[in-house]
């Protein structure tokens, strides 16, 4: 698909991968403890369909709304949660029985076919979905997208796909269905924990295959937490304790997402106990924040990979050798310094290094601060004279940015500019129209703890959150010999190659790997926030 976040792409400075995050085994008999409602903060989210959720503020919604099939260890590794068992023998065919006594908001048992209709309708490529790409590896994905006519682009209709259903999902009763992969991928369980793979109830459709309108706002999940009211666009979405939910109960009666357009203004409010827990300490703030906030100023591991991102499709960003200029003229070790105060590290390689295969400094001498030459090539390159980096005003990257520009004046002798858009899903609807934005801020959230994670779906062709133009087929079958290799190991080898096409071709500029710098009120206690930069609703309470 051409999508986002995959989940998740970031809106913030920081983000985190997922340690494990207490909402599988078996339950809980306990009431919820607290009947206070804690506020947190977000952005305002693009979409809350799982189908079509790939940012971080929006997937922190729907983890309060919806429960998993699989959570992660410590180790990351993944553990049932909605799901009883998921086995295979091959690799291909895959078995996956559900839990009973897992019902959706609305009083409906969560069954086999509701995950058989949400994940048809996410594929169906007419729908659009962001997350599409996420069972492109089941049977029969590629008859559910359209294709040009005649294979050009045109302002005649495309014909619709040959099927509207996925032949690899096949229910074999209430609890249990299977699924057929097109070829081996011995990391599908794996994937499972993402946001696309949550079922969706019945009185989702309209009619078959087509979501009732409306249903977006007031949507109808299977997890700790229910919607109260509806979404009210940039102001704020509620979510209140649901006594039925049968897994780990949360120890509030609900939460309350605030969205917020500044961090700063987040900020305030977390000082004046107006707002319970602010994500992403903004960085200005962070060299005062621990005198703020006492120990309530935090910090923990994360997965999250910052980039700036090239529009490969426009002649002035076109050329591999321009691109590695650019990314030679960064000092991101004086950045992370002096903007960051030394609360993140400069990223050398396209992974992180919370995933196995991580491999350190793997762009070499593209990623290695070197003024004279990155003018030098640049120049014969014949590099643009004016560059713009675009960003999201929501996300508190003015300052880094700016430092960026700076730079890039300086070391290049060129003009550039820093330009905000307001909202990161403004930002992201004008990528998918491939308006013309110059450079372009982005961050990567895991999906799910793979080194495939953060090639595929960023990378490829097809990849979901390819706002590029990025094309190399050598790189998109070294991903795909991954993907069926026999072993993690054998996986690993041909991921590592294919990052290793990535240095050479530059599509976007490595920056920083982060970790969550969060904080928290005095109204909360126990506030931990995962890999995937989301706060743990079952662990957080009223202090």
């Amino acid at each position: 698909m051409r999508g986002k976040t995959a989940i998740k792409i970031s809106a913030g400075l920081a983000a985190t991968a997922l340690l494990v995050t207490a909402c599988g085994g078996g339950g809980s008999d306990e009431p919820t403890s607290s009947s206070a409602v804690v506020s947190i903060e977000v952005a305002e989210p693009q979409y809350l369909l799982p189908s079509n959720t790939n940012e971080t503020s929006g997937s922190q919604v729907l983890a309060a709304l919806f429960s998993p099939l699989v959570d992660y260890d410590a180790d990351n590794k993944p553990v049932e949660v909605a799901a009883e068992s998921i086995s295979t023998t091959d690799n291909i065919t895959w078995t996956i029985k559900l839990k009973d006594g897992y019902t959706f908001h609305n009083g409906e048992k969560v069954t086999s076919d509701s995950y058989i209709n949400a994940w048809n309708y996410g594929s169906y490529g007419p729908n659009g979905q962001n997350n599409s790409y996420f069972w492109e590896k089941i049977e029969g994905w590629s008859d559910l997208q359209s294709e040009d006519p005649d294979g050009e682009e045109g302002p005649q209709k495309a014909p619709d796909p040959k099927a509207k259903t996925l032949t690899g999902l096949v229910k074999v009763d209430d609890l249990t269905f299977t699924v057929k992969l097109a070829a081996a991928f011995s990391e599908f369980k794996t994937m499972l924990g993402y946001t696309a793979f949550y079922p969706l109830p019945a009185a989702a459709f309209a009619s078959e295959g087509v979501i009732k309108e409306g249903f977006e706002d007031a949507i109808i999940g299977n997890g700790p937490f229910k919607m109260k009211g509806t979404w009210q666009h940039d102001a704020s979405i509620e979510v209140e304790a649901y006594n039925e939910f049968p897994g780990t109960k949360p120890k509030v009666g609900g939460v309350l997402f605030r969205v917020y357009q500044a961090l700063p203004a987040a900020y305030a409010d977390l000082q004046g106990d107006n707002l319970d827990v602010l994500k992403t300490i903004p960085t200005e703030s962070i060299t005062s924040a621990e005198a703020d906030l006492g120990d309530r100023f935090k910090k923990s591991p994360a997965s999250t990979f910052q980039f700036v991102a090239f529009p490969t499709y426009q002649t002035e960003f076109s050329k591999p050798e321009v691109r590695r200029a650019i990314s030679q003229a960064i000092n991101r070790d004086e950045i992370i310094t002096s903007v960051f105060k030394g609360s993140q590290s400069a990223a050398r390689s396209f992974v992180s290094p919370v995933v196995a295969g991580y491999r350190e400094d793997t762009c070499g001498q593209y990623c290695t601060f070197d003024a004279a030459k990155a003018k030098a090539e640049y120049t014969a390159a014949g590099g643009p004279a004016k560059i713009t980096i675009t960003y999201n005003g929501d996300g508190g990257h003015k300052d880094w940015v700016d430092a960026t520009c700076n730079q890039l004046k300086t070391n290049l002798g060129i003009e550039c500019t820093g330009v905000a858009e307001p909202k990161f899903a403004d930002l992201l609807t004008k990528l998918d129209q491939k308006q013309p934005i110059g450079m372009f801020r982005m961050g990567w959230v895991m999906d799910y703890p793979s080194m495939e994670n953060y090639l595929g779906p960023i990378y490829t062709t097809d990849g979901s959150s390819n706002y590029y133009g990025y094309s190399n087929p050598q790189f998109d079958q070294l991903v795909k010999d991954g993907v069926s290799a026999a072993t993690p190991e054998a996986a690993i080898a041909k991921y590592q190659a294919a990052e290793d096409l990535l240095v050479q071709d530059m599509p976007v500029v490595p920056l920083r790997f982060g970790q969550n710098v969060f904080g928290h009120s005095t109204k909360v206690k126990n506030v931990e926030i995962d890999l995937f930069n989301r706060v743990d609703l079952t662990k957080i309470e009223a202090a």
